[in-house]
């Protein structure tokens, strides 16, 4: 995939999950979604960035709760992520999570849990299965946060990650806060690229902000698994926008740091970055806004209307289902 192919659809992913996200937001403090509402605001450009270069089918990837742009880098209808968050039947999960845990292994996406770290394990252990088979060529992506860099499950999992070279991309997504807790009383190195190099794996690191750049750091790290050249570990250096989660003001946040990242929106990075290169203009712009907009809008429709599942004749079985499509 060409550069300018593959920003067309990140963009395309980002203002997506920008839309469904606003709608989200807005749903939530009217009272219509109950439980945890978990935005990915100044984390798009990661999410889509990280994703755009994986076969749906042959790689894995795992997304984390803020990741609902890299979902739609990857292929999933934003539908889908409705269904979860309003705990429709004839969602993927079938109405049995409420709201991002929710996935498609047999497509190479295991449902994550909040406990990030846990999740490199199983990425590990898809990716090694493969090789176990005999498929080469795939490329894992592991989603985790500032935060989960300090985890002992995260330890363990890159560490085997990288005695066995499997080639994975571990994607830390540096958003300055674990839930509150600022990154100087998270760690004392001078960047999160010290884990990556303790480890033994070649290390990237990018302004997530920066969309063109992120773009050219992920592909450059899935690149460079898919050869066989080992794990790539990637740190994206940006702010979450918002709250941990909807429940959350966000109060511990300097209004400096939220004032000076406000003029780095990735949203209006990529747009303005798009079209200074000439791969998107203004009425283009305008037609994805409007197109992405309509798309939300007719999916948390659809989502609202279906049943939820009836438990006193659901088969809760997860291992007898399959996906539909």
């Amino acid at each position: 995939m060409d550069m300018q192919t593959a920003a067309l659809k990140a963009y395309r992913a980002m203002v997506m999950a920008r839309a469904f996200d606003t709608k989200l937001s807005a749903l939530y403090k009217a009272g219509k979604i109950f439980g945890g509402v978990f935005l990915g605001r100044g984390h798009e450009a990661v999410g889509a960035c990280e994703a755009v270069f994986l076969e749906r089918g042959k790689d894995v990837y795992n997304p984390f709760i803020r990741e609902q742009a890299g979902r739609c880098a990857w292929g999933d209808p934003v539908l889908e992520s409705a269904r979860c968050y309003f705990g429709s039947r004839a969602g993927i999960m079938r109405g049995r999570d409420g709201n991002v845990h929710w996935g498609t292994p047999q497509e190479g996406v295991p449902a994550p849990i909040s406990h990030l770290g846990a999740m490199l394990s199983v990425v590990a252990g898809m990716i090694l299965a493969k090789r176990m088979q005999g498929i080469s060529d795939c490329v894992g992506v592991a989603c985790i946060g500032d935060g989960t860099t300090s985890v002992g499950a995260t330890h363990e999992a890159s560490n085997l990650i990288a005695v066995e070279k499997l080639p994975i991309v571990i994607v830390v997504t540096n958003n300055q806060f674990a839930y509150s807790t600022p990154n100087a009383q998270e760690f004392a190195c001078s960047s999160l690229t010290e884990r990556g190099k303790g480890y033994g794996m070649a290390t990237h690191e990018c302004d997530g902000t920066d969309f063109l750049q992120t773009l050219a750091t992920m592909q450059q790290a899935v690149a460079a698994a898919r050869r066989g050249e080992g794990p790539q570990w990637v740190v994206a250096n940006t702010l979450r926008m918002c709250g941990h989660g909807e429940h959350d003001d966000a109060a511990y946040i300097p209004q400096e740091l939220k004032d000076a990242y406000a003029e780095r929106d990735p949203l209006a990075v990529a747009r303005k970055q798009m079209l200074e290169q000439g791969w998107l203009t203004e009425e283009e712009a305008a037609a994805i806004d409007t197109e992405c907009a309509d798309e939300v809008q007719r999916s948390v429709a659809q989502a609202q209307r279906e049943p939820s599942p009836d438990p006193a004749t659901e088969d809760w079985s997860a291992t007898s289902w399959k996906p539909s499509r």
